[in-house]
């Protein structure tokens, strides 16, 4: 009694572990899954963080056709022999020095270096804004997709599940049996293999609905466990009727990949063209304010006169007498910090040519890469064209097949139910061994994984179909 009473207590803990556990798992629809995504992916927040880069070089390739004005500011303390800067005589005392100055720096003509370098960063903000949208789209395509498998992963999990109870359903009858010494013993001991058989399928299923799951998680950059659902889904199976060449066509209009890489093309020309702007001479206007201060600098006013001795003298009588002379004095008074900034006051203007004569080869070469550089975005554009033009034909062709195969596997499923009601009435009469009965169950379960593979196989291709012509990929009515 007391062995029954623990193990109803375990099987009461693991059941409630099971709906705890089923507890924290999330419902998500189609939407949500997308929406989240779309704030929460990393990738996509990287491509969001380029596209800002590339907005922030336009801005600046803009800005830099402006004027640059710049002032300067500086105050310091020398000590020893030095200049003085308001009489430019050598002194050697401690003196405060301060400079002040404006200055502007204007480009008149460089060989429209600046214009065609705005142009070059506006096309690659353009095509930065496309790549965006060419992201999400293949966010949102991949987060369908791995929506779908979660979906399979999950019908498949069902149909193992309930092939398990049925063949555990078949066992309490053959144990029935074999308890009463009637029938094969032998087709018990299969019996029991075929329930280890089935238990692996389900855990095998169990760990590709996780994996299948964790996919999804990973693009919505999630880290709690989800739970898909299916309302409003639309997962009718219908023949799709363009063609790969069709299909390709639409999506030479539609698919932003393309236009962003023809922008790519674009913007490498116009690198071409600021290349060539380093063999024109360069005509910048320039000007300037500039003052200064010192703690040197002195006013001297007369304050009278007085006699003093020259240090000469002449001779009278036999007498030296010294000469005498008037001299003026002056009383010194430093100049304020305002008065010498106005005094000092001085401007400058100017033009500004540069001509380049000789620089190493230096423009040639750059002029040169840039082209290598249109070169290679023109091959990448050729690149996505046959790359994507193959990879709708491969999905295509893949789509067809699996449409004729799901045509055939429910034909088969039709074929092996019959069969497997036939047999199992048969079996349970005694009429049939168990190894037709279970070849007949075999048949009929691995047929309704297969159907169930087939069909979301098919709504896999056909949105990816859907994705390459430009069209919405949801599954949502």
């Amino acid at each position: 009694m007391t062995h029954k009473l623990v193990i109803l207590i375990l099987i009461l803990v693991m059941s409630w572990s099971g709906v705890a556990q089923n507890d924290t798992e999330k419902s998500y629809s189609l939407d949500e899954c997308i929406a989240i995504a779309i704030e929460h992916n990393l990738d996509l927040k990287s491509t969001n963080l380029q596209a800002n880069s590339a907005k922030v070089n336009y801005q600046q390739s803009k800005a830099n056709i402006l004027p640059s004005i710049n002032g300067d500011f500086s105050l310091g303390v020398n000590d020893g022999r030095s200049i003085n800067p308001f009489t430019n005589a050598y002194i050697n005392q401690e003196l405060t020095f301060s400079n002040l100055g404006l200055s502007l720096d204007m480009t008149i003509f460089n060989g429209f270096r600046l214009l065609n370098s705005a142009k070059q960063s506006r096309l690659n903000k353009k095509a930065s804004d496309l790549e965006i949208d060419a992201a999400k789209q293949d966010l949102i395509l991949n987060v369908t997709l791995a929506y779908l498998q979660v979906l399979n992963a999950r019908d498949v999990l069902e149909l193992t599940k309930a092939r398990l109870e049925t063949t555990k359903q078949q066992l309490e009858i053959q144990k029935r049996f074999y308890e009463n010494e009637s029938g094969n013993p032998a087709d018990y001991a299969d019996i029991l293999g075929q329930v280890a058989s089935d238990e692996t399928s389900v855990l095998m299923s169990e760990s590709s609905l996780n994996n299948a799951k964790l996919s999804l998680m990973r693009l919505m950059n999630l880290h709690d466990n989800i739970y898909v659902v299916t309302d409003g889904l639309i997962l009718d199976f219908e023949n799709y009727n363009l063609s790969a060449d069709a299909v390709f066509k639409e999506a030479l209009q539609n698919l932003a990949t393309f236009k962003a890489k023809e922008l790519r093309v674009e913007a490498a020309k116009k690198g071409v063209s600021v290349a060539k702007s380093q063999f024109t001479p360069e005509i910048s206007l320039f000007g300037g304010v500039n003052t200064n201060y010192s703690s040197a600098a002195e006013l001297f006013t007369s304050s009278g006169a007085s006699i003093v001795e020259t240090g000469d003298f002449v001779t009278v009588d036999g007498l030296d007498l010294p000469i005498m002379t008037e001299q003026t004095n002056f009383d010194s008074k430093g100049i304020d910090y305002k008065d010498q900034l106005d005094n000092n006051l001085n401007t400058v203007v100017g033009v500004q040519v540069f001509v380049p004569l000789f620089n190493g080869f230096r423009a040639k070469n750059n002029v040169a890469l840039e082209k290598i550089k249109v070169e290679e975005s023109i091959l990448e554009l050729e690149r996505t064209h046959v790359d994507i033009k193959n990879a709708i034909a491969q999905v295509h062709f893949d789509m067809e097949a699996v449409y004729n195969r799901h045509l055939s596997l429910v034909k088969q499923v039709e074929a092996y139910e019959e069969s497997y009601r036939i047999n199992d009435i048969r079996f349970k009469n005694g009429v049939s061994n168990f190894l037709n009965y279970i070849t007949s169950k075999n048949n009929l379960d691995n047929a309704k994984v297969n159907l169930a593979n087939a069909k979301y196989e098919y709504l896999l291709r056909v949105k990816v179909l859907d994705y390459y012509r430009g069209v919405d990929v949801s599954i949502i009515e």
